[in-house]
């Protein structure tokens, strides 16, 4: 078990493990800068800021990866740290449970049709 930060070295070892390819990995991660409640599907992309997304991208030596971001959106002020690390207020509770819904469902999508455009022309809003 890793820190998010780190991260990329668990995935590292996840996929040498079971002998598979960068092309059947897909990352779930916290943004941002995505609103919450909301879900981005990407082919590849850079960390934008996120450290667990460096981490990956440098374990695996490419930006070229399946991703599903789940918007957390930006505090107004404050250390973005704790917001990050807080909890989320009870108004944002019923986006967020439609959030990780849609996100699961767009992972199953992918693992039983496999073809990732598909899946992002589904579930990209």
């Amino acid at each position: 078990m890793t820190y998010m930060n780190l991260s990329g070295e668990s995935v590292r070892e996840v996929l040498d493990f079971y002998k598979l390819q960068v092309e059947d990995l897909l990352i779930i991660y916290d943004d941002l800068d995505l609103p919450a409640g909301h879900i981005k599907l990407r082919y590849k992309g850079g960390s934008g800021g996120h450290n667990g997304m460096k981490s990956i991208i440098a374990h695996l030596g490419t930006e070229e990866f399946k991703r599903i971001k789940m918007g957390i959106g930006r505090p107004a002020q404050g250390d973005i740290v704790s917001y990050v690390l807080g909890k989320f207020l009870k108004e944002e509770e019923e986006g967020l449970k439609q959030q990780l819904i849609k996100s699961v469902e767009a992972s199953c999508s992918f693992v039983e049709e496999e073809d990732f455009t598909k899946v992002m022309n589904r579930y990209n809003s």
